[in-house]
């Protein structure tokens, strides 16, 4: 038991803990937001939260049954729609790091507003349980999130930080930038 609560309360765990939080609060935050800002804070969290991910210990389940989840369809829901309407006709970006690729004569199609609710939701359900406080349930929340990591939010994460990087830098681009910069002039 002391082991486990040396895990939990481990250095690399507790700054995973904060940059997590800060990400849900920062999606949570982000309704009606305008682009260019929420692109620039979303390429600067990513990275770091790979890198906090990729730094959490080995652990294994204790308990026999997951930990409660918090993110209901609905939360999950409104999360992907808002970042959708900030993202609007830049959110669909072509998947290349899929399986089915290989087997496919049309690009696969996905959303980063779909890939930000994945792992916010991944995330959300980890500090929710890091929250209640109890050593055993944060201890197999983090079990749970560092496996998904690898298997699942970790590949979008990425995929994610490509697809928004296009969204920043490439030179389509620029007309909508200059256009979000002209309104934000005409509001100040």
């Amino acid at each position: 038991m002391e082991k486990d609560h040396q895990v939990i309360f481990s250095r690399d765990v507790v700054e995973f803990v904060t940059v997590a939080a800060e990400f849900c609060a920062f999606l949570e935050r982000s309704e009606g937001a305008k682009r260019s800002p929420f692109v620039d804070t979303t390429l600067k969290i990513l990275p770091l939260l790979y890198l906090k991910a990729s730094l959490l210990p080995d652990c294994e389940m204790q308990g026999d049954e997951a930990p409660e989840t918090y993110v209901t369809e609905e939360t999950y829901e409104i999360m992907r729609m808002d970042v959708a309407s900030i993202l609007r006709e830049k959110d669909d970006y072509l998947e290349v790091f899929l399986p089915e690729m290989a087997y496919s004569d049309t690009p696969i199609k996905k959303c980063i507003s779909e890939d930000l609710a994945d792992i916010y939701q991944d995330l959300k359900d980890f500090i929710f349980v890091f929250q209640l406080g109890y050593d055993e349930t944060m201890h197999d929340s983090l079990a749970i999130c560092k496996e998904n990591f690898g298997l699942y939010w970790g590949q979008k994460l990425v995929n994610t930080l490509r697809a928004l990087h296009d969204v920043k830098f490439n030179v389509d681009n620029e007309e909508d930038n200059e256009e979000e910069e002209g309104n934000l002039n005409e509001e100040l």
